[in-house]
Formats: structure tokens, C-alpha cells, sequence
């Protein structure tokens, strides 16, 4: 794993996150490429709760060509986790937005003034494809704002077309963008170019929100890994939180 800080030895107990609320997580049940049953969804839960984290907001992919989850889907299949968690008497709380990808159906769902899931209030969580840098970025920006919404831009360190150019990180911002880096990048997870871009964003104060983005075991291993969680306690120690989440 790499360590974006310099580490020093310290000792982490269970639920050591200084945040309490998870604002990016796939652990509705069968929807997306997340969670695929609600069994699953209750073991991802389970270890977040070992890390601090009392409350999930759960963003499903909305896709045009692959994920056309809308309200209904969405309030359907957080229905059936929260009922589960009742069932079973565990204290945490669900509730759902969406990541929606800023794609041609998105424009759609905007000109045809659907209502967005929100993170809180006007946040939307937003997404790029990893496939091709964006074209008429301007333009979604400027029409989520136009229709009162606010985009949060899901883990942008992971766009490998921005890594050459960080500088261009600095642009999304005075675009209007609020971005969230995935907690997982810091450590190396998605590959040292991803890590790199999460330090830049982080050393210029560039970002927003973080969140586990967490869609299966292996995430959650990685997220209470010991080294991972010493890289977490360095980065904490700034007091990097959910803060406009938090009230």
C-alpha cells in the first residue's frame, strides 16, 4: 500500500473514524453494482459500524445505458434494509440519493425537471465516466445550477484523464463542482496515480466530502486494513470531515 503522508506509529481502536455519517456507499440490496442481497448489505453495515460510522447515505448508480434506477427502485430497495435492520434491532440508519452519471440521461432527467435524489438539501452526487474525459462540462454545471442543485463530484482522483494535469482539478472547483475523494485512494488502493491526485487535492484544499464508496467485502477489508487505518489517523488528525453533512 502506499502512504500519501508520512506515517508514524500509532495505535487505532474500533471506530476511530472521525465522522459518524457515510455520504457515498452501494449497500442497498441488488440494484447496482454494489451490495447483491440484503445479507450482504448487513455485513457491509456491520463493518462500518466497526469504524465509527453510525449512518449511511446509500448512492446507487443512476446510468442511462446500465442502471435506470429512479425513485421508486431506489425507495423500494431502502425499504427492504431498513426493515431488516429493524428486524434485527441494529442501530444504524439508512437513508438514499443516487450517484448519477453525467451522461445524456441526465440531461434528460434535468430538461424534463425530474426531481433529483439529493445527498442533503441541493447536493447531488455526480459522477464522470473513467472511460473518456467529459465533454461540455461547462454545460451540465451550469444547468444543475440553473435548476437550484449543487453537484458533488464523486472521487475525481480516479479519472485517470486529470492525472497528467492536476491543475485541472482547480478547474472543476471554480466550475462550481464540490468534490469527494474516495477514502480508499488516499492509501494507494486504485493505484499510485489515483493516490497522488488525492494528495493534491487534499494539500490544496480542494476538497469537500469524503466517503467509503463501498460496494463489497473487499472495500471493507481494505477500509480496516491496519496500515490503511494508519494512513486514515494522519489524515484525520487534520480534521478532514463530513462537515456540511453533519447538521
Amino acid at each position: 500500500m502506499l502512504s500519501i503522508f508520512k506515517s508514524k506509529p500509532v495505535k487505532i481502536s474500533t471506530g476511530f473514524f472521525p465522522f459518524i455519517t457515510d455520504i457515498h456507499s452501494h449497500i442497498l440490496p441488488g440494484i447496482d453494482d454494489g451490495s447483491p442481497d440484503i445479507e450482504t448489505s448487513l455485513a457491509l453495515i456491520e463493518g462500518l459500524q466497526k469504524l465509527g460510522i453510525k449512518e449511511s447515505t446509500a448512492t446507487p448508480h443512476i446510468i442511462g445505458d446500465l442502471y435506470r434506477n429512479n425513485k421508486e427502485t431506489i425507495s423500494s430497495a431502502l425499504k427492504t434494509l431498513q426493515d431488516a435492520l429493524s428486524e434485527r434491532n441494529i442501530d444504524f440508519k439508512v437513508r438514499a440519493a443516487a450517484e448519477y452519471m453525467l451522461d445524456g440521461y441526465f440531461l434528460e432527467l434535468l430538461r424534463e425537471k425530474t426531481p433529483l435524489l439529493t445527498l442533503k438539501d441541493d447536493l447531488v452526487l455526480t459522477e464522470f465516466s473513467y472511460s473518456e474525459k467529459p465533454m461540455h462540462t461547462e454545460h451540465m454545471v451550469f444547468s444543475m445550477i440553473t435548476e437550484g442543485y449543487r453537484p458533488v463530484l464523486a472521487h475525481p482522483e480516479r479519472y485517470a484523464y486529470y492525472h497528467n494535469d492536476l491543475k485541472q482539478y482547480d478547474y472543476l472547483k471554480d466550475l462550481g463542482f464540490l468534490l469527494q475523494v474516495n477514502l480508499l485512494s488516499l492509501t494507494g488502493y486504485y493505484g499510485k496515480p489515483a493516490a497522488r491526485a488525492a494528495a493534491y487535492l487534499i494539500k490544496n484544499n480542494l476538497v469537500s466530502f469524503t466517503g467509503t464508496d463501498i460496494h463489497h467485502e473487499r472495500h471493507l477489508q481494505a477500509l480496516h486494513h491496519p496500515v490503511n487505518r494508519i494512513i486514515f489517523e494522519d489524515i484525520f488528525a487534520g480534521k478532514m470531515m463530513n462537515e456540511e453533512m453533519a447538521h
